[in-house]
């Protein structure tokens, strides 16, 4: 079993990742809903990979990604906006489009879990 950060401040789209990444057989770490709740959580325990939305409350969740990245966690973006408007020195992170479904979720579990 995987243990999957997931970084949203939508309680709802929260819930329902983590409800999928259950039925997929990980566990959820959080789900944490600002920066600074992912970036504790972060320092309490190792996650297999992470999902993080790139817009959190007026912040992005790049301070995030670069702990993730240093520490050589993987991880995917999700994100209502498009693929593009990601920071470039994260353009190789997979990016879940808002709205996204079961299968979308479990194609990027499997892309960052491969290793």
């Amino acid at each position: 079993m995987s243990r999957i950060l997931v970084l949203d401040d939508e309680p709802l789209i929260a819930m329902m990742v983590e409800d999928w990444l259950t039925e997929l057989g990980h566990e959820t770490i959080g789900p944490a809903n600002s920066v600074k709740s992912a970036l504790s959580l972060l320092e309490a325990t190792t996650p297999d990979g992470a999902i993080l939305d790139v817009s959190i409350a007026g912040e992005h969740c790049y301070s995030v990604a670069d702990v993730l990245s240093a520490r050589d966690i993987p991880f995917a973006f999700a994100t209502g906006r498009s693929a593009e408007a990601i920071d470039n020195r994260f353009k190789q992170a997979p990016t879940l489009t808002k709205p996204f479904d079961f299968e979308s979720l479990r194609d990027v579990m499997i892309q960052i879990l491969r290793n």
